[in-house]
């Protein structure tokens, strides 16, 4: 009886080990294919984003931030206008396309296709040279300059001076933003044109008489943001829609995210970085808008 007791023994002791091998495998299995509890496929690997450069500074925060916390993770970041942004993540060239713009107002991109991440919202103002002279004018005279009609700053109460337009180039989504909600649709005259934010702001600085736009994230003390009608470029107005030209800033993906793209997405828009690295560089959380606006324009109040 006792022989058979211990043989009882023996073949249990021998079941348990073969059980917790196949769960080791198990185990061992998941981990390799990215489906542990921590789930540490979602921060290996390599993706990129393009696009927006007024966007740009953020993501770049943001997935230095992001690898720091991650080191297994590499996140490419990329400028080049909006329209690229939003052409090369339709075509499923990049992982992530940003852009100051909704993909519906885009021609050529096919907007049900891609699902819009609304990461911070952009206020743009125009700007100019610190020695034009004014530091207000109206919607209309900001219309007249960037059509021709005003081409010298005594016009609008500054100095006898000629203005220079500096304008962003075609595809820009800030370009897209102030033409839509700065000169209400009209179409600016022929002028030096550039990509890059940064670079704007250069030339606007160094350049006597000139003005420009850019998002509030790009404005310092080289500048001066024009008021439009006695309203400041400030982001309390811009969450009224006091100052109307302000722009969601979104991260694109072709279809739902997954792995790395997912788990940055949700890095980004997490109370931490919305909270402190978002208003930090300039931007506003999208969580501070008293309304909200669709891709047709219509403002409604934020529920």
């Amino acid at each position: 009886m006792k022989k058979r007791l211990l043989g009882l023994v023996a073949v249990l002791a021998a079941f348990t080990l073969i059980i917790a091998g196949c769960g080791n495998s198990s185990s061992s299995s998941d981990k390799a294919n990215g489906n542990s509890t921590k789930d540490s496929a979602t921060t290996e690997g390599s993706i990129t984003a393009v696009g927006s450069t007024a966007l740009q500074p953020l993501v770049e925060a943001a997935s230095k931030q992001y690898t720091a916390e991650n080191p297994k993770a590499q996140i490419n970041v990329q400028g080049g206008g909006s329209g690229t942004g939003l052409t090369q993540v339709q075509q499923g060239a990049v992982d992530i396309g940003n852009s100051d713009v909704f993909a519906e107002e885009k021609d050529g991109v096919d907007a049900s296709k891609l699902v819009d991440h609304k990461v911070a919202v952009v206020g743009m103002a125009p700007v100019v040279n610190k020695d034009v002279g004014v530091k207000n004018i109206s919607k209309q005279q900001l219309i007249d300059i960037f059509t021709g009609k005003v081409t010298n700053w005594k016009e609008v109460g500054g100095k006898d001076e000629k203005i220079t337009v500096i304008n962003r180039a075609e595809g820009s989504g800030t370009r897209a933003t102030f033409e839509k909600w700065g000169l209400d649709g009209a179409t600016p005259i022929k002028a030096q044109e550039q990509d890059s934010s940064g670079t704007v702001r250069k030339i606007v600085s160094e350049t006597p008489g000139a003005i420009s736009y850019l998002a509030f994230s790009y404005i310092d003390d080289s500048i001066l943001g024009l008021s439009l009608d006695n309203v400041e470029p400030k982001e309390e107005n811009v969450a009224t829609n006091d100052w109307k030209i302000w722009a969601y800033e979104h991260m694109y993906t072709n279809g739902e995210p997954k792995g790395l793209t997912k788990s940055f997405l949700k890095y980004i828009t997490s109370e931490d970085v919305q909270n402190d690295l978002v208003p930090q560089l300039g931007y506003q959380s999208i969580h501070s808008m008293k309304v909200e606006r669709s891709a047709d324009g219509k403002v409604t109040d934020v529920k």
